[in-house]
């Protein structure tokens, strides 16, 4: 048996806690996400009630998370593409893990109506001009 550095503060389980399947590192899930999403999913899981059920608000979990709207979305939606986590659009539930990660293909982008409907920087280009032509801006 290993023993522990500091046998003074071996962590001793209390309460309520959370936890996360090792399956998550092994199985790939973990290097499946990006860094948002990562933070988003660990969230979820440290906050939810036994059943994976959080209620926790979009402006609640940026401030805390410090994360952009944007980076929110993109975080959240990703995680229910993945089959991870479900939203009804108030109420979050951490799923049990797939049997593996679920891998979304990346479709290149390489026309004009393409990159304008699912590539975020022509997307802002085109509310920016939008704004322009309408002296929002």
């Amino acid at each position: 048996m290993i023993c522990p550095l500091r046998p003074d503060r071996v962590r001793k389980i209390s309460g309520t806690f959370a936890f996360i399947e090792h399956r998550f590192m092994q199985d790939g899930f973990w290097s499946d996400l990006d860094c948002h999403g990562l933070l988003l999913y660990l969230f979820l899981v440290v906050v939810a009630d036994r059943h994976g059920l959080s209620y926790y608000s979009f402006d609640k979990i940026c401030t805390l998370l410090r994360l952009t709207l944007d980076d929110y979305i993109l975080a959240r939606n990703s995680l229910i593409d993945k089959d991870l986590i479900a939203f009804d659009g108030r109420l979050f539930q951490v799923l049990s893990l797939p049997s593996e990660p679920k891998r979304t293909e990346v479709e290149l982008l390489s026309r004009r109506d393409q990159m304008e409907r699912e590539d975020p920087a022509t997307i802002h280009q085109l509310i920016e001009r939008s704004f322009k032509r309408h002296g929002a801006v």
